[in-house]
This record gives C-alpha cells, sequence and structure tokens, in this order.
C-alpha cells in the first residue's frame, strides 16, 4: 500500500483554516468600519455640519478606548498563539485572564474619567465651554464611554475566539453589533431625537449586544480559554503589550503619514485637497479590511505553527495567503475604481466638484495597491509570529512612513495633487519590493520561492532527513505506517525497544482517531509526523475530528480496550501536551531514546 505524504492533507487543512479565520477576520473588521460609516453619514445628514465637528472633536478619547483594545488584540494573537502553539494552556490562560482583566479595568476608568469629568473633558477636546458644541461633543462622549467596557472586552475576545475555533460565533456577533448599531442610529435620528447622545448611545449598546452574543461560550464546558482572577498577572500584562509593540508601531506610523500628507495637500491645494484625502482615508480603511484579516490571520497561525517548528505548515499559510491576497485585491481594487463617483458622494456634498474629482482619482490610484499591501501584511504576520520584531519595524517603517512621505512630497512638485495619491500604492509596492531584494541578497539568488521567503533560521526545527510525516485516512494504513516509523526510529540510531514504542503510540493514537473520531462522509483529515531530536522523538497528531483529550480520557475508570491502549500509551511516553485550538485537536508525545 503506497502511503500519501504529509503535504497531501497539510494544503486541505491549512487552506479550511485560513478561509475560515480569514472570512471571520474580515468581516469582523468590514461591519466595524461599516458602523463607522454609518455614524458620520447619519450623522452628517441627519444632525448637521455642528453635529459633524463634534463628533470629529470627540474622536480623539475614542480613538484611544479602541486603540488600547487593538494593541491587546494584537499581543494576545502575538503572545497566546505561541503559549498554544507549545502545548501551554495554562499560560494561553494566563494570558486569557489578564488581557479581559486589563480592558476591564482600563474601561472603566475611561467610563468613570468621562462621566465625573463631563463638564471638563469635552473643553479640553478643543468644544468650548458653553454652547452647542460643547453639549453635543458632551453628550456622545457620555454616550459612548457607556459602552467602552463592552467595546475593549470584545476587542480582546476576537483572537480567543478564533484560536478556538469559533468563527461562526464571531462572526454572528459581529453581524449583531453592526444590525443593531445601525437600527439605533436610524432609530435616535427619526424618532427619539435624542441628538449625539443617542447616537453615541447606540453604538454603546451594540457593543454591550455583541458582547452578549460571544460572551456564553466562554461560561460553557466547551471553552479551551477560564477566567480566574488569579491568573491575572502584572508580568503577563507586560507580556502582552511587548509582544503588541510591532502594532503599536504601525500605528504611530500611520498617524504621522497622515500628518504629513496634509501638510503637504494644505500646502499645494489647500482645504478641498485636504477634505478629499480624508474621504480617500476614510472609504480606504474599510476597504483595507481584507489586509488587516489577512495580518491578524497569519500572525495567529503563524504563532502556532512556529512554535511547533512545523516548517511544511508555514510554508503552505503563505502559499495560500497568495492568491486569496491577488483574488481580494483585485476584487475590492475594482470596486473602488468603479464605484468611485458613487462612494464619494456618499461623504461630499453636491457643489464641491473640486474636492469630488480629487477625491475620485485619489481612490482609483489608491485601488491600486490593495494587493501589494495584502500581500506585504501576510509576510509582516510571519515576521510578528516568528518574533523577529526588528525585521517587521523596519518593515512597517518603510511601507507606511518613509516611502510614500517620501514619493508623495517628491510627486507634488511635477503631478500636483494627483502625485500625491500615488502614496499608497508606491510605498506598497517598493517596501515589497525591498523585502524581497533583502531576502534575495540573503539566499544568495533571485527567486520567488517561499522558502527564500520564510529565510527559516539554521537552528529551527530539524533537517528534513529527520523528519518523517504522514498523512492517514483508514485503519488499513495504519499497520504499515507504524512498521515505516519503527525503521525509520532505527535507521536514525534509536534502540529497537524506543522504536517500538513510538510505533506502538502511532499504532493506538491513529486507530482510535479513525475509528472514534473519523465521521461516515469521510471528510476528516489526521496527519502524523515523528522528529528525531537524537536524545528523543517527538510525535505529533493532528486531526480535524471533534475535541477529544486523550489524557483525561485515559483516566477514566473503564477496563475498555481502547481506554487500556490509550493508558498503555501514555506510560510509554515520557512527556504528553495536548490542546484544541482552531478546531483541531493537538496531540504531541515525547518519547527519550536509549530505551
Amino acid at each position: 500500500m503506497k502511503l500519501r505524504l504529509l503535504r497531501c492533507i497539510i494544503v486541505p487543512m491549512i487552506k479550511k483554516l485560513t478561509k475560515q479565520m480569514l472570512l471571520a477576520q474580515v468581516l469582523s473588521v468590514l461591519t466595524t468600519s461599516i458602523c463607522m460609516l454609518v455614524d458620520s453619514l447619519v450623522i452628517g445628514r441627519c444632525l448637521g455640519v455642528g453635529a459633524v465637528a463634534a463628533y470629529g472633536l470627540s474622536n480623539p478619547i475614542l480613538l484611544i478606548i479602541g486603540g488600547i483594545g487593538s494593541i491587546l488584540s494584537a499581543g494576545v494573537q502575538a503572545s497566546c498563539s505561541k503559549s498554544i502553539g507549545q502545548g501551554l494552556l495554562d499560560e494561553a490562560n494566563k494570558g486569557y485572564a489578564s488581557a479581559v482583566g486589563t480592558a476591564l479595568g482600563v474601561s472603566t476608568f475611561f467610563l468613570l474619567f468621562v462621566i465625573v469629568l463631563q463638564n471638563y473633558v469635552p473643553t479640553w477636546m478643543g468644544a468650548g465651554k458653553t454652547g452647542e458644541l460643547f453639549e453635543s461633543t458632551k453628550g456622545y462622549l457620555i454616550g459612548f464611554t457607556i459602552g467602552a467596557p463592552a467595546c475593549m472586552i470584545a476587542l480582546v475576545m476576537i483572537p480567543f475566539l478564533q484560536m478556538a475555533g469559533q468563527m461562526a460565533l464571531l462572526i454572528s456577533a459581529v453581524v449583531a453589533m453592526t444590525v443593531t448599531d445601525i437600527a439605533l442610529d436610524l432609530v435616535n435620528a427619526y424618532f427619539l431625537h435624542w441628538g449625539l447622545f443617542g447616537m453615541g448611545l447606540a453604538s454603546a449598546l451594540s457593543y454591550y449586544v455583541a458582547l452578549l452574543v460571544a460572551i456564553w461560550y466562554f461560561f460553557s464546558k466547551k471553552s479551551i480559554f477560564k477566567f480566574k482572577l488569579r491568573n491575572v498577572s502584572l508580568a503577563k500584562i507586560g507580556e502582552l503589550f511587548k509582544s503588541a509593540v510591532p502594532s503599536v508601531f504601525n500605528i504611530g506610523t500611520g498617524v504621522v503619514l497622515v500628518f504629513l500628507i496634509n501638510k503637504i495637500l494644505m500646502s499645494i491645494s489647500g482645504s478641498l485637497a485636504v477634505a478629499a484625502y480624508s474621504v480617500i482615508t476614510t472609504i480606504g480603511n474599510a476597504s483595507n479590511c481584507i489586509s488587516t484579516g489577512v495580518y491578524g490571520v497569519s500572525l495567529t497561525l503563524t504563532g502556532i505553527l512556529y512554535q511547533e517548528e512545523d516548517k511544511t505548515g508555514l510554508k503552505d499559510l503563505l502559499l495560500t495567503f497568495m492568491p486569496r491576497c491577488l483574488i481580494m485585491g483585485l476584487s475590492v481594487g475594482a470596486v473602488l475604481i468603479v464605484g468611485a463617483p458613487f462612494l464619494v458622494g456618499l461623504f461630499l456634498p453636491e457643489g464641491g466638484q473640486a474636492s469630488m474629482q480629487m477625491a475620485v482619482t485619489g481612490l482609483r490610484i489608491y485601488a491600486l495597491g490593495l494587493i501589494p499591501c495584502c500581500i506585504n501584511n501576510a509576510f509582516k504576520g510571519y515576521l510578528q509570529g516568528s518574533d523577529r520584531i526588528r525585521a517587521i519595524v523596519n518593515y512597517s517603517l518603510a511601507e507606511g512612513l518613509l516611502v510614500p512621505a517620501l514619493f508623495a512630497f517628491a510627486l507634488s512638485f511635477p503631478f500636483g495633487t494627483t502625485g500625491v495619491w500615488f502614496y499608497f500604492v508606491i510605498g506598497e509596492v517598493l517596501a515589497l519590493l525591498g523585502f524581497s531584494i533583502l531576502k534575495w541578497k540573503r539566499a544568495h539568488k533571485v527567486s520567488l520561492s517561499i522558502d527564500t521567503y520564510l529565510d527559516f533560521k539554521p537552528y529551527f526545527g530539524v533537517k528534513p532527513e529527520d523528519m518523517l510525516e504522514f498523512d492517514v485516512k483508514s485503519l488499513q494504513e495504519v499497520s504499515e505506517i507504524a512498521e515505516k516509523a519503527e525503521n525509520f526510529c532505527l535507521e536514525h540510531g534509536q534502540t529497537e525497544m524506543t522504536s517500538k514504542y513510538v510505533a506502538l503510540c502511532i499504532e493506538e493514537m491513529t486507530s482510535n482517531v479513525i475509528s472514534y473520531g473519523f465521521s461516515n462522509r469521510g471528510r476528516n483529515s489526521l496527519s502524523v509526523r515523528v522528529q528525531n531530536k537524537g536524545d528523543r522523538l517527538v510525535i505529533r497528531f493532528r486531526d480535524d475530528c471533534r475535541a477529544f483529550d486523550p489524557m483525561s480520557y485515559a483516566f477514566k475508570k473503564s477496563e475498555e480496550p481502547d481506554v487500556s491502549g490509550i493508558r498503555l500509551m501514555m506510560k510509554v511516553a515520557d512527556e504528553v501536551r495536548y490542546t484544541y485550538s482552531l478546531n483541531l485537536n493537538n496531540l504531541m508525545l515525547v518519547v527519550n531514546g536509549g530505551k
């Protein structure tokens, strides 16, 4: 019987995971952007210019609340995914408790800060001390910050839901939030007439709805993440923020770039160009939900796979991203190019023809940068997930600030505002080209091979000849796979007893998974990997069947043959780790050599 190599199964597994996570991540970012767009449209068209100004003055507080939540979320993706990859669920739970505790504490502080100092905060935001602008800003801040705890906790829970494989629940929560926010915005504008306080309260209540939809999972028995107050630690909180440094840097470069582009546009075309740029960035940020989704998924999966030293999985992860970056970039880019007049018209009033024409041109040029932006974010997620902090900081600095700002300034002289609009596409293309050149230089050749871009460190993983990988589809294959594994161990200098132990572990576990986990439809997957690390052998089983923890199952009071077999396997192994994440069972056994 011919055995199939693991690559035949890893590709479907990675593709399936990537599709599910990418859909959930993109939809969550997109619907949040839609909420913000609807808020802006309703405020502008129903409440007037003064309300728009008050909404703008409130933004710094909103951005701080959302920014801290996003930073914590990024820290969770980077730190806790690594713990999951190492099989350290206790560490992941410390991250969960610390992230939720921090979000609750910080958001409560902002809530009390705004309510207690409600007569001072609007003034500090620039709304004056009295008058309509002051009252509108005050009303929106109070209404919105009521939802600060739900907003920040919801942002933190997104990566945990992804790692738990709860993609459908995540999408449901985000959709519920969007529908609630839009409905309450319209109710407030047309029936309640509570002004900006009602608009802020609508956003607040929508966050609580999202939280209520999602939070039940974390209190259910099947949740792998459990909140315990004793798990909250300052050290873990510090680790979360440290892991999010690249994301903080990325946000910072974006803020500085907007400031510089505004300065350039103001100097050559005045406020009309700045207004056009504001519309471009508003629509552009919403369309960039695809690149943001790519980054988040790449970071989370890389963190897990890198800690497992899974070279095959990492290769297939990035190979899976490439065509999807192309398809998503082309699709969204086409929508922006064709629909630019309509989209811009939603934000700019009739009569502002000069600003509208500039914005339409700029948005169409902006659309050209979506494909390289998605590819850059796939690589940036990989770099952060594999702890290459210096590399991603340099990458973000070039892509998000230096290159676009430099070319916007240079092209503004010969081409005016049209030249400035090329800042995004040139920044993304040249950053990707620069990254490629660095990798080609290290490889001493020009190559588009994914191995060149991954650039594994010399000590990462094991050599190909020291690793055996299979996929298992049926019980008929089990004996031959066990025999192959035994021969592999013998060929690598392991004793006969150690080799038989490895074969026993593989035979027992694969038989149990296929017999009790595989569905009748035959769509399940099971991969087996054996690594020879000299003094020890590491066996990893990964399947997409229902959750099954052999560590707890082995100690049930039962004399059934399958239980006895698992008990024997547990006795043979010197170390056992099990995690259930991303809807996958992951079991790692370590068998020491020389037995």
